[in-house]
């Protein structure tokens, strides 16, 4: 798999079981099949049942065991195929899309996403640097007069100029929860941060910070030279395109799940093999439970 991947070559190349089982084992076991069990490298085929036998500890196994992929009904070409569309797709998929798309139920294909975005969150990311932008935004419920904004969650967007985006869903948009997140994710290397005129970041940002902050008056002008938000306000514009027009509701609770997705995705937007690298997260991902799933309530960042 070490070509750019497209629709064509994913249908020509990945189109049975068989195919898909030979392309995990190469990315799972690049030197050779290994047991899970014991490391060794002394393995016999099992042709007929598609799984190995283990010549030193007798533990018989299969490319699929012990990855997300083991206890999945939905065969492996499906997988595949949710997983190059939630790649691709700019703006996410929805999951009455890919239930069309892949002819399963609702629940499945539900399960199915929310399992790939799991795998898709970076583990420990770097704490941004250079120049970053910091602004807030409220997503989720309706337009009325009489609602008040902490009925919409907050999101938090930081993005570092021609770097990493971080989209973190925050319980609040007070001063003391903004500053926790702003330090869980920037680093003592950060050479400028700007922000609008809001009154959240001069309490947000330490006394270092705050000689390195610029703002910009949104009231006045969209840019003053190169002191601006608009990268990260184009983040915060294409994720919620994809909750008005692709997921169309999206609960507080899973809200994380999808911003750890657009990350993920716009992160690694100029790679070719993006693929074949969340393929690999897939298969060293810990295993997400449909009654986890269903009965975990996510908790804001701060």
């Amino acid at each position: 798999m070490k070509e750019q991947m497209d629709l064509c070559k994913l249908i020509e190349q990945y189109g049975d079981d068989e195919k898909c089982r030979k392309t995990l084992e190469h990315l799972r076991w690049p030197d050779g099949v290994r047991c899970p069990s014991c490391q060794s490298g002394k393995v016999s085929r099992i042709v007929a049942r598609n799984q190995f036998d283990c010549d030193s500890c007798r533990y018989q196994f299969s490319v699929t065991a012990g990855t997300i992929f083991h206890d999945s009904h939905l065969r492996l070409h499906k997988w595949f195929l949710a997983t190059y569309l939630l790649c691709e797709s700019k703006k996410g998929m929805s999951a009455l899309q890919m239930q069309r798309m892949l002819k399963t139920t609702y629940r499945t294909s539900w399960y199915l996403c929310h399992r790939i975005r799991a795998a898709m969150l970076e583990v420990i990311p770097d704490k941004l640097s250079g120049i970053v932008e910091i602004d807030e935004t409220y997503v989720g419920g309706k337009k009325r007069r009489w609602r008040p904004r902490s009925d919409k969650q907050v999101v938090i967007g930081i993005r570092q100029r021609n770097g990493d985006l971080r989209l973190i869903h925050a319980k609040d948009a007070r001063s003391k929860t903004v500053r926790e997140i702003i330090n869980a994710n920037v680093g003592g290397h950060v050479e400028v941060i700007m922000t609008d005129e809001s009154a959240i970041y001069p309490w947000a940002l330490d006394k270092i910070q705050k000689k390195k902050h610029s703002t910009i008056c949104h009231t006045k002008e969209y840019a003053a030279g190169d002191v601006h938000t608009n990268t990260v306000e184009s983040a915060f514009s294409l994720l919620k395109r994809g909750i008005v027009g692709t997921w169309h509701k999206v609960s507080a609770k899973h809200l994380p799940a999808y911003l750890d997705e657009m990350c993920f995705r716009f992160n690694n937007r100029k790679n070719p093999f993006l693929f074949r690298d969340t393929l690999i997260k897939l298969i060293q991902a810990q295993n997400l439970k449909y009654k986890e799933l269903t009965a975990t309530q996510a908790k804001p960042a701060a």
